[in-house]
């Protein structure tokens, strides 16, 4: 039986449809929005997967080229990989669902978004989340929502309840939250340089924003929904789990203390398993149910001792900031570098200045996209003393280079401010504990000024957890890698000392109050601050001049009917220009002209002959000519290429000419003056008035 659903959703009819499409999936809905229509489905493995660590959950996203009427570029004529786009916007719906699912539950479970219509106004990401929810609301599957997802802009001050695309654009914030009943789960988005108290207040608007949608999922769900899964979660043997803290509480303590990561790692295995060599006789074929009593253990011995006594892992404080060094410049020939080191975790970062011809083509649903500026995060395996096959950017390296391209792109010359260049930032990760994509953040940073980049400031990132048990909890500042993983949050916060560029949070947990998010947004301020000086310490401002390898743009502008002029008869011209000079040229339709080089005499040589191509007639001026044609009324004169004028007989001298060619004869040079320029383009030269006078040295 279809049945149909429909709720005002930021004063649009938002309309939910079960039962028609995709029928042999687990749970599946079709969500419309405006024109823009998403199907999702969610279907689960009929056996579980014992033995996992993980929730075994995958989420694609899919962008279909006929959703808004296209044919996909390329040879092949059909979707392929991937793009961008889709990596994003499938982890924007996997990060809030995953916490979500029932202790204990391991089936293979995927869930399907396919964009079918999409109307360029309202955002099928959104949609797409909230159609996850209810498909795998109504299945078997034993997800633990329902969640919803909004969008949280602001212009001139309003928040606005999933802005269109202009209001996007013309905003200050830029937010996509996703939560259930019991507070936001995740956030992912920018800002301009905005208040952490801003911030909040558009947090509690989007959880206010999502009640109702969140209602309507617990009708549907009632009406539509199966049974669940039972799962049966996994109860430890509690005779086993004494044997193990009696062997290795204490132990486990002390080497919880070691602060050097690798170190600490190394103790901990070798603990484990001591453990699990001790007990494996008794307990014969349960070495991984004694591995995991250890984990558990491990678990809760941090936790507990950061909440009881304030201390971490590695032994700081709540607020503490692990120690920090940033150097720049330490590559010879590329255009900026720098090198963050916070505690054990590295990025080397380096920019690198192109033309236009570097942009990004991206073959969108909206059509051609351009992009001058992009940031690539890469985690090799040896940054964790790991070996692993190479392979091309998974999800996190996206992920983690959008978060930080977000950050830093907010500090970034205008095109009004003349910088024209194409832009590419690269960070490689050499060393990774804890956040690397907000040491990413601040190596960009200090790269793009140690190119010359002219950006607005500095900004800095930094990673926020949190501990809670109950009605305790702890906000710890700058976090490790163990602390993430075994925390209940993690809060990414970059920005400068005026305000947020960028944050992203996950939650563990069902949802966090509005007051622990303040407290971890003010926190992160301070720790951001602190970051920021040492930042500045290094270079507090960007250099004067570029590197010597980078290639110098120069512009200049022409009218812009002059245009065709600079192009020439198929290219003709500025293919000239190049061959001649070597330089790289760039014209648009506003009559911009950009010329590339690092040989500044080739760019002087190829400004020359632009402004030689378009130059026009000034009256008053002076010019030596070329006589290309005599009339008997008088003279045609070229004055400089594919520009001529007439000199009449009567302006040839001061004395009586009976014939033009008594003083003119064609291919002669003559001095002329321009004394009147037409309407209709016409020019008139005088040679008399230029008689006695001499051309200005240039």
């Amino acid at each position: 039986m279809v049945k149909n659903y429909e709720i005002d959703y930021g004063g649009r009819p938002l309309k939910i449809e079960i039962g028609k499409m995709a029928r042999q999936s687990n749970g599946s809905c079709t969500v419309r929005y405006g024109d823009t229509v998403v199907l999702v489905t969610a279907c689960r493995a009929k056996e579980a997967s014992p033995g996992l660590d993980f929730m075994p959950l995958t989420v694609n996203y899919m962008e279909m080229t006929y959703a808004a009427g296209k044919i996909p570029g390329g040879f092949f004529k059909r979707e392929g990989r991937p793009s961008e786009r889709e990596v994003l916007c499938s982890r924007l719906i996997d990060r809030p669902l995953r916490p979500l699912f029932k202790e204990g539950y391991s089936n293979e479970t995927q869930v399907i978004a396919t964009v079918l219509s999409v109307d360029h106004e309202n955002d099928p990401e959104i949609i797409a989340t909230i159609g996850a929810s209810v498909a795998l609301g109504i299945s078997d599957i034993p997800f633990e929502g329902p969640i919803a997802s909004v969008r949280v802009g602001r212009v001139n001050g309003e928040f606005i309840f999933n802005p269109s695309l202009a209001q996007q654009k013309e905003g200050d914030i830029d937010l996509l939250v996703a939560g259930s009943e019991n507070g936001i789960i995740m956030v992912e988005g920018g800002a301009g340089f905005v208040s952490e108290d801003t911030l909040v207040d558009a947090l509690s608007f989007a959880q206010e924003s999502m009640k109702d949608i969140i209602e309507l999922q617990k009708r549907i769900i009632e009406e539509c929904g199966e049974p669940k899964l039972e799962v049966k979660a996994n109860v430890p043997d509690e005779e086993l789990v004494r044997r193990v803290q009696e062997l290795c509480e204490d132990r486990l303590r002390e080497a919880l203390k070691i602060p050097a990561k690798l170190d600490r790692y190394a103790r901990l295995d070798e603990l484990k398993k001591e453990v699990i060599e001790a007990l494996l006789p008794e307990y014969e074929d349960r070495e991984k149910e004694i591995g995991g009593i250890f984990s558990d253990l491990k678990y809760r011995i941090m936790r507990k001792t950061i909440l009881d006594e304030n201390v971490r892992v590695d032994g700081r404080g709540l607020k503490d900031v692990r120690p920090i060094t940033c150097e720049v410049g330490l590559l010879p020939r590329t255009h900026g570098s720098a090198l963050f080191t916070r505690g054990e975790t590295q990025a080397m970062v380096v920019t690198t200045l192109g033309t236009s011809e570097d942009e990004q083509k991206i073959d969108a649903l909206s059509g051609w996209e351009y992009k001058s500026f992009m940031l690539h995060y890469n985690f090799p395996p040896f940054s964790v003393g790991e070996v692993r096959f190479l392979r091309g950017p998974g999800r996190r390296e996206i992920g983690h280079g959008a978060l930080a391209e977000r950050a830093v792109s907010k500090t970034l010359p205008s095109e009004e401010e003349d910088f024209p260049y194409t832009i590419r930032v690269v960070s490689d990760i050499l060393e990774s504990n804890g956040s690397s994509s907000m040491a990413t953040v601040c190596g960009a940073s200090l790269s793009l000024m140690d190119a010359g980049v002219p950006v607005k400031c500095h900004v800095a990132g930094i990673a926020m957890g949190l501990i809670k048990e109950g009605d305790r909890y702890a906000v710890l500042s700058d976090i490790l890698g163990d602390e993430d993983h075994l925390g209940d949050m993690d809060f990414k916060v970059a920005g400068s000392a005026e305000g947020v560029t960028a944050l992203q949070m996950d939650i563990k947990i069902g949802g966090v109050s509005a007051e622990i998010m303040r407290e971890a947004l003010y926190q992160a301020r301070e720790g951001r601050l602190h970051i920021l000086s040492k930042m500045e310490e290094a270079i507090a401002r960007p250099r004067a001049e570029l590197s010597e390898y980078a290639p110098r743009i120069v512009t200049i502008y022409v009218k812009p009917e002059k245009i065709k002029d600079v192009i020439g008869p198929g290219g003709k011209n500025i293919k000239g220009i190049v061959q001649e000079t070597g330089v790289k040229i760039d014209i648009d339709d506003t009559g911009k002209v950009n010329i590339a080089s690092s040989d500044e005499e080739a760019a002087k040589r190829a400004i020359e002959i632009v402004k030689r191509l378009t130059q026009e007639a000034e009256v008053g001026k002076l010019y030596m000519g070329k006589v290309k044609k005599v009339v008997d009324f008088g003279a045609f004169v070229e004055i400089f290429p594919g520009t001529d004028g007439l000199v009449h007989i009567s302006q040839l001298s001061h004395e009586r000419v009976r014939s033009v060619s008594d003083v003119l004869k064609e291919g002669d040079e003559v001095l002329v003056k321009v004394i009147e320029v037409g309407r209709d383009g016409k020019i008139k030269l005088s040679r008399k008035e230029a008689l006695g006078q001499s051309l200005p040295q240039s």
